[in-house]
């Protein structure tokens, strides 16, 4: 498992440990049903404290990513719940689509975005 964590950036370590893990998910690195690596391992490999990385999977347990399973660990098992998911999209995109407004990015231009995103994560 390759994890790239920017240890200069403003955004909390487990946030970007959280991210990573969505966009393997969403690049098909992981699948459903892999196990994550144990939280002692990842935080040795990654050079973090163990509970930065307990953490992140509570956050991806709790938004549906991961189950917690007493044999295995952290699992990829993705939430089926799709309403919740759009909506959770809904409310990031109006902050987003409001800050490019404010910067003048066009709508055109946002849709390319969207297209060029969407199609890296292997959408149709």
């Amino acid at each position: 498992m390759i994890i790239e964590i920017d240890f200069n950036s403003e955004e909390a370590l487990y946030l970007q440990l959280r991210n990573q893990i969505i966009m393997g998910i969403a690049t098909a690195k992981f699948q459903e049903g892999d196990a994550l690596p144990s939280v002692r391992q990842l935080a040795d490999d990654i050079g973090i404290n163990m509970h930065t990385v307990n953490k992140a999977y509570t956050v991806l347990k709790q938004e549906g990513f991961v189950k917690v399973d007493r044999r295995k660990g952290a699992v990829i098992a993705l939430d089926i719940d799709k309403i919740r998911t759009l909506e959770e999209m809904n409310e990031d995109l109006r902050v987003i689509l409001a800050k490019g407004i404010c910067k003048g990015i066009s709508k055109e231009e946002v849709h390319r975005m969207i297209d060029e995103v969407y199609e890296e994560f292997g959408g149709a």
